[in-house]
Order: structure tokens, then sequence, then C-alpha cells
């Protein structure tokens, strides 16, 4: 048996007590505790000659599986009554709850608990020291027990410490301190049971009675708990005829622990008679020693409930379940269900719901019209949610098409597939007229047949003829590598790479970002990188070689470019290979999404050698006799008048030394003291410092008509229902009135997940109708949206700006705001934030900060409709700027942060960049 000594603190004299002089004379008195737990807990005791406890704990019990319940019952028999209209009346005209309104609301909320399935009334009573009250209300309003058995999923997940691992080490935590609760109190809400489920079990517990002189009472040691890390005590007792243990309080008095009629003096000799009484008499005395304010601080730690993640995931959740409002217009609708093919081990199951136009309603945004709805989608296995999904369908209406409700208008067709495994499922779903407002709810049975794999179809012969070639070259002993990106665009922390190799490979090297990580000798020739965990733009390059050594093969990749990203490099020749005569020159391309390259040009040392228009990017250069250093410079072209190019050594000797000059431009703001442009400034009133090393300005222009590229970030969370309409009408204006044909303007659309609603684009059309259909709704992943909206700017060239509109402070996102700092530090982006409504302070300082790291501004509005003059202050600004470009005088090669200072000479007059860079 684990004995562990444990020094308990006695009275002091002079000090309030049970007076007994033994006690008072006594400084320490010194207790064993039995660590045996595996039987529900240490229990502890003053230790006798010869003497031990042994008490027998009954061992845990297994909980008997609860019967089903019908999949139907629903609370609205609790709500139905209306006894909620007048609490949700003071929400709606957004004023303070009145007293009556707040009593009749719990009174509401009482009656719906106690109308759920005893499997539900026994979740809320097991995490009633968990769930926030918001958490408890959004349980209350779901109707099916379905959802809420997936409701209670989520909740446990949403609250994983460690969400990667397959244990969820709260949930396993909690539960076992339930089941001790269950074996050794009165429920799980009882002042022990609160005490316990918070801050674990104790080191030590004694079960206590003087007969004829005390209630029964517990006194609980802790060496240290989940919540303070010194010992203390806990006493607990149970007066008169009451069923539960209450915490006794020391400005309680002594006399409460007391049977009636006995008095504190009166008591003190008798209970050092009674066993344990010394130990029983210590604890008493430490606790009356603490002072008021002492133990009360003490009790706020050990009671204060978890803080709870943000309410808002009930937002999401909700927003994926097939509830229609009651007092929804009917949307008319019907579906169709078909199973045409076999996917591997899975059947095609292919849904479409048709729509009648007379009953659907179109939003014309800019001159453009559409339909816009939301399908949600949920398959149920037997009793249980299976599967939950979501489309969003934006259906533009061509010039002249059929009016809604016009003779002769066709269906709206709303089409979707799943693959599931053969079985007996059941389909709900449904469908909401984001422009109407009406909801079609449908239900289906799903009989899931298995499907015979299909026959091999016959391919077209120039189709084919790639896949033979391409066997071709797998079969042969010619060594080829491949690297395969990963799944995702954003990659951070541990990824795993692989790779497709054929001819006689014998190792495979893998460099990152120049530098050599990893070597593999043998196949599959993959490798796992630790990529950080900000995520960050890298050069992914794998070289095959062969058993002596030499480079045979390689391949090469973008991590985190970004598909605007406009790239080019040199696949041949290669770096540390030598070439006698001519060169087989390949130029691999990355081309910007949605663009053309219009041209390549191929430059030998200074000399133009070719221009290529079109794919194969390859052409034969002869080299230069002699050992003379030679260098081939590509430099490519798109329609759009960008351009990239880069340089590649051939035949370079060992010792020569490349070094990486670092050209740097920033987009300045000069501001008089009056908060206006100032648009007099000159190059020699300008200083620039980079670490605090002073920079010669090698460029210095005003640019009042250079292209930007503008995107728009909208806040489409629940919290902005009431604005959404008002922001919707801002951001069309910035569309109309301020994109002019030279720039390019892009929407992304956050709630708890970014969206991208229109590409860049100058289309004001396409813009406009991106903006249909937005509906305010879940929560808010605020910091995830700006780290997406800079990796969709990564690449892009010029002028960049990202306009940010958010009314509240980030709720659950997977990066913080430390590396989503980062990422706009190094994307060179400047961030202009707009806070609407009245904002939290953390979150006001953190938009502050974001906008003056970038070289951006923050605005902080309390009406939306300020947003039209904020909107036009940025683009005034942007077409007022300076260009400012140096070469760092910083050569070390190192790639930690720069720090960038810019000031101006002349008096009142400040600029406004980014504060450094990522080299």
């Amino acid at each position: 048996m684990d004995r562990r000594r444990i020094a308990v603190p006695a009275a002091q004299p002079g000090q309030h007590g049970l007076g007994d002089p033994r006690i008072e004379r006594c400084r320490r008195v010194v207790v064993e505790v039995d660590g045996n737990v595996a039987h529900g807990g240490p229990i502890l005791r003053s230790p006798a000659p010869g003497d031990t406890l042994d008490d027998h704990v009954t061992a845990p019990r297994t909980r008997t599986p609860l019967p089903n319940r019908p999949a139907r019952r629903a609370l609205a028999l609790a709500l139905a009554a209306g006894l909620l209209l007048p609490a949700i009346a003071a929400a709606q005209e957004n004023r303070q709850e009145t007293r009556k309104e707040r009593r009749e609301r719990r009174a509401a909320l009482a009656a719906a608990e106690q109308a759920l399935p005893l499997e539900f009334k026994e979740f809320l009573s097991n995490v009633h020291f968990l769930n926030s009250e918001a958490e408890r209300e959004a349980f209350l309003e779901v109707s099916q027990d379905y959802q809420r058995r997936a409701w209670i999923e989520r909740f446990w997940r949403i609250r994983d410490p460690y969400p990667d691992t397959p244990r969820n080490e709260l949930r396993a935590r909690w539960e076992e301190r339930l089941l001790y609760v269950e074996r050794e109190f009165e429920g799980p809400r009882s002042d022990r049971a609160r005490m316990l489920l918070l801050n674990g079990e104790p080191s030590g517990r004694i079960k206590f009675q003087c007969t004829m002189v005390t209630w029964p009472i517990e006194i609980w040691f802790y060496s240290h708990s989940d919540r303070v890390g010194h010992e203390f005590f806990l006493l607990f007792y149970r007066r008169g005829n009451q069923q539960h243990y209450e915490l006794w309080h020391p400005s309680d008095g002594v006399e409460r622990l007391l049977d009636f009629g006995v008095s504190a003096q009166a008591a003190a000799g008798d209970i050092q008679s009674c066993r344990d009484g010394e130990v029983a008499a210590a604890a008493i005395n430490w606790l009356m020693r603490s002072n008021g304010l002492e133990f009360a601080t003490l009790i706020s730690r050990l009671e204060a409930v978890p803080e709870a993640p943000s309410a808002e995931w009930t937002l999401t959740f909700e927003s994926y379940t097939t509830d229609v409002p009651e007092d929804a217009e009917p949307l008319e609708a019907t579906l169709d269900v078909r199973f045409p093919a076999r996917y591997q081990a899975r059947t095609v199951v292919e849904a479409a719901v048709e729509v009648d136009p007379v009953s659907a309603r179109r939003d014309t945004l800019g001159g453009q019209s559409s339909y816009n709805f939301f399908l949600t989608g949920e398959v149920l296995r037997g009793e249980d949610l299976f599967e939950n999904f979501r489309y969003k369908f934006d259906l533009p209406l061509a010039a002249g098409a059929a009016h809604a409700g016009s003779n002769g208008a066709p269906p709206i067709l709303l089409s979707f597939e799943r693959r599931l495994r053969p079985g007996d499922y059941h389909l709900v779903l449904k469908i909401e007229d984001l422009n109407g407002g009406r909801f079609a709810r449908l239900e289906q049975p799903l009989e899931v047949p298995t499907l015979e794999a299909p026959a091999a179809r016959q391919l077209d012969p120039a189709v084919q003829k790639i896949i033979d070639q391409a066997e071709a070259v797998l079969s042969s002993d010619v060594p080829t590598v491949q690297l395969l990106e990963p799944a995702g665009e954003l990659q951070t922390g541990l990824v795993r790479f692989d790779t497709l190799a054929t001819g006689d490979v014998a190792e495979m090297r893998f460099w990152l970002d120049g530098n050599e990580v990893a070597r593999k000798r043998r196949a599959p020739f993959s490798v796992e990188l630790d990529l950080g965990s900000t995520p960050r733009v890298h050069i992914l390059r794998a070289t095959a070689h062969d058993a002596e050594g030499a480079e045979v093969a390689s391949d090469e990749i973008s991590l985190n470019a970004g598909r605007n990203r406009f790239a080019i490099r040199f696949a041949e020749p290669r770096e540390g290979v030598r070439y006698d005569g001519e060169v087989h020159v390949e130029i691999d391309l990355q081309v910007p999404d949605g663009n053309l390259v219009e041209r390549l040009e191929l430059h030998l040392n200074d000399e133009p050698v070719a221009t290529l228009y079109q794919e194969p990017w390859s052409q034969l250069v002869e080299l230069p006799p002699g050992d003379a250093i030679t260098y081939l410079r590509a430099a490519a072209y798109l329609v759009d008048g960008n351009s990239t190019d880069t340089v590649v050594y051939v035949n370079a000797p060992d010792y020569l030394e490349i070094v990486d000059i670092q050209y740097v431009e920033l987009y300045a703001t000069a501001l008089h003291r009056s908060g206006r442009p100032y648009e007099e400034l000159h190059a020699d009133q300008v200083r620039i410092l980079e670490d605090g090393a002073p920079q010669e300005i090698l460029r210095f222009q005003r640019v009042t008509d250079l292209p930007v590229h503008l995107q728009v970030m909208l806040d489409v969370s629940a919290s902005m229902v009431k604005r959404l309409g008002v922001a919707r009408e801002a951001a069309l204006g910035l569309f109309q009135t301020e994109i002019t044909p030279r720039d390019r303007a892009a929407l992304v659309t956050f709630n708890d997940h970014p969206y991208l609603a229109a590409d860049f684009t100058n289309d004001i059309g396409k813009l406009a109708g991106s903006l249909a259909g937005l509906k305010a709704e879940r929560g808010t992943a605020l910091y995830d949206a700006i780290v997406f909206g800079l990796y969709y700017l990564n690449g892009i060239k010029g002028q960049r700006a990202l306009l940010l509109l958010s009314d509240g402070k980030d709720e659950s996102s997977r990066f913080s705001f430390e590396q989503a700092l980062e990422y706009a530090q190094r994307s060179g982006v400047a961030v202009y934030a707009i806070g609407l409504g009245k904002q939290p302070g953390p979150a006001r300082r953190a938009l502050s900060r974001l906008a003056n790291q970038t070289g951006g501004r923050a605005f902080f509005i309390a009406e939306v409709g300020e947003l039209a003059g904020v909107y036009g202050h940025i683009l005034g600004e942007l077409r007022s700027r300076y260009l400012i470009t140096y070469q760092s005088t910083n050569t070390s090669g190192n790639r930690r942060f720069r720090e960038i200072e810019a000031d101006a000479t002349v008096p009142g007059v400040s600029i406004r960049t980014l504060k450094g860079y990522y080299p």
C-alpha cells in the first residue's frame, strides 16, 4: 500500500476555533493518506498506534445503456405556449431583459428541460458546471433526438484540449469523475459533486461524526487541485434531516456544525474523545484562521465554471439542421433520387430538387439578377445522424430570362450527389430561398442498392494515346521524378510528401528553400517535413541520384504560393551539372488562374536567343566555347502586362558565390497633422531605416493612377444579421464607384469559414452578383479568414490592399492572432480593418495592431451607414500613396524579420507604411 505523510496545519493560539488546549499547543498534526485510488479515492484520517483505515468502497458501476427514445419528441410542447415570447421580444427590440421577462424565460427553459427524454435530461445535469447558459438554451431548441446526440458529440469535441489525438482528455476525465460522484454522492449538482467535478478527487477525505455533538461531517484535504496550486481544506456537513451535504463557510460559525442545543465551548472536549477528533479540530481551526476574504477568494476559484467556448459554435450547428421555422412560408419543391453508378465500394446517390419558380424570388443587384438557395441535408441511419451536408446555389439569370411566375418558366433545378454504402437510410432536406425567406422540407427513405462494377469504357483514341505514352515512360529505364502536392491549399505543421519515380534511382534528396533536409535510399521515396505553425511560401525540391551520387532527375513545387502566383524557373540547365557545346533549356511556369502567357523571352548572357509564344517552353541553345561564366535569363510576360524573370548560371565554377540582393518596395502614405494626405513630399525629405541602418532611396514616385488589387472581406456571421443588408449595399457602391477598368477587386465572405465569392475582376456585374444571396449565420473565425485572404493575394504584384469588415472578435480560428499577424507581415499587403459596433477591447487592439504593422489603417464606426464614407476614404488614400524603393544593405542572408522606420523631415508630416518585412 502506497502511503504518503501529509502535514496538516493545526490551530494557532488565540485563533477562533474549538478552543481545545491540546489542539492549540499542537503545531502540526501528521496524518496518513492511503494512496490506493482504485476504489474511489484516498481516505484522510489521523493515525493510531498499529492502526490503519481500510474502508471498502464500492467499485465503479458500469452504466446501463439507456433505451432508445422516440425520434420526434419535440421541445416545442414547452415553448409553443408562448412562454418565451416576452423574453425574446427584449432581444428583438435591442433592450435589457426585464425581471419579469427573465423569470418567464427561465420558467420556459425549465419546462423545456423537463420535457426532454431521460438521456438528455441526464446529459444537462451531468454537464451543469461545464456548459454555458447560451449553450443550454441552444440545446433545448434542438427538436430531434438524433440532432441532440450529434449536438452532444460536438459539445465535447469543441472542448477537446488536444483535438489531434483520438482521446478527448477532458471528456474522459469528466466522465471518470461523474462515476465517482454517482458512487459517493447524492447527485451531480450537489456541493460535493461540484467541487469534485471541477477540482478532481481530494488527496484525502475523512467521514467524521461525534454522536450527539456534531452533524455528519466530511473533511477534504487537497495538496493542490486543477485550479489552486497550494494545499487547502474543505468541510461539508449534513444538518438535521437534509438529504445533501452543504459546503461549510467559516462565516457560518462553528455552531452550524453542531447538533441542536450544543455550544462550541461544550463540544470541544467531546470532539477530542471521538475518533479522528484531532484532525477534525485541526481542519476547522485552519478554516477559521483564514479571513473571510481569503476563503471567499479560494471558493470563487474552486467553483468558477470553466470558461466555455463561444456559443457561436451552436449557431454553426443550428445552420446544419433541417428544422424549418414554424411561421415560414412554404417553398414549393419536389425531390427525385436515382442511383446511377458505383464508386469503389459505394453507390452514387444522385438527388435532384425542382423548385417552382412561382414560389421563389429573384434578387437584383447592380443590374444582375439571380436565384439564391441554401440546401441543407441530413442522412439518418437508424435513429442516428449518419452525415449532414450543405450546398449553396447561386443561379444567375441571363438577360431576358423568363420571370418567376410567367408562363413557361422551367423549374429551378438544384442537384447534388452523395456516395453511400449499400443499406437503408433516410434523407431529410431543407431548401431555403435566401431572397424570399421561404422554406421547403423534404424527406425520403433511401434503399441504397449494391451495383455491379461498371465495364471498362472505350477511351477516345487521343486520350488512349496519351495514356500509352505515359505507360511507356513508366515502364522504361529513364530516370524521372515527380513531387506530388499534398491535399489542401495552406500547408502547416507536419506534412507528408510523396514522389513518383521511375528508372534507376538509388537515392532521393529533398531540399526545402535551398537547404537539404532529408535523404531517402529506399522506395517509396516519401518524407515528412515540419513546415511550422505559420503558413509560409516554401520551395520544395526533390533530386533523384544514381548509385554514384550523380543527379539524374529533379522536380520542384511551391507551397503556400497561392493561385495568383506568377513564377518561373529553369528545369534545365541545373546548377552543378556540366554541359558541353549546347543545352536543352526547359522552363517551368506557374501562371495565375485565368491569365495567359503572352510570350517568353530567352537570353544567353545579354543576347536574346529565342522568343516563345506557346508550350512547350523549351529551346536548344548553343553555349559559347571556353570556360567563361555563362548565364541564361528567362523572362515571361502575361497578356495583362505583368512579367517575371529568373537567371541560372551554366557550368559555373564551384567558387562562384551568389549574393542575394533584397530589393524592397514600400507603398507609403504621407499624412499632414490635419489627417489629410500630404501631396508635396520629395525624396530628399524622406528617411528610411532598416534595423536602424539608413537606406538609399533608389526610386520615389507618387502613384495616383497605379492599378489596385482590392480584396473586400465581409463578415457574414450571425451577429451581422441586422447590418448585412446595409453592408452589402455599401460594398456594391464601392465596386460601382471606386473600381476603375485598370483595377481588380475580389470579394471574400466569412463566418466560421472563408469563402471566395468573387475572383479578381473589374466586371462590376460579377462583383454585384457575388453579393446576392448572402445570409448572416454561424460563428466568426476572423484570423483564419485573414490568413485565407492574404493567401489569395499572394503572388500579385503592385498595389494590394485588403479591406476587412467585422463586428466581432475571433471565436473559432485555427490560427492565432500572432500567426495571422506574422503571415500578414510576410505578405506585404496593406490591411485596412473596419470594426463595426461596440468592439471588445482585445478585438479592437488586434485590428489596430494588424493595420498598423502592415501600413494600413483601422477604423471603428458605430453604424453600418458610415461604411460608404470609410470606403471612399480608403480608396482616396490608396490613390495618393508614394512608391519608395531601396536596395537593402543587409546581405547577411538571414531570414529574420527586418524592421522598417520611415519618417519625413517636413514639420507636421508623418509617413505610414509597413513596419517591416521577412526577406
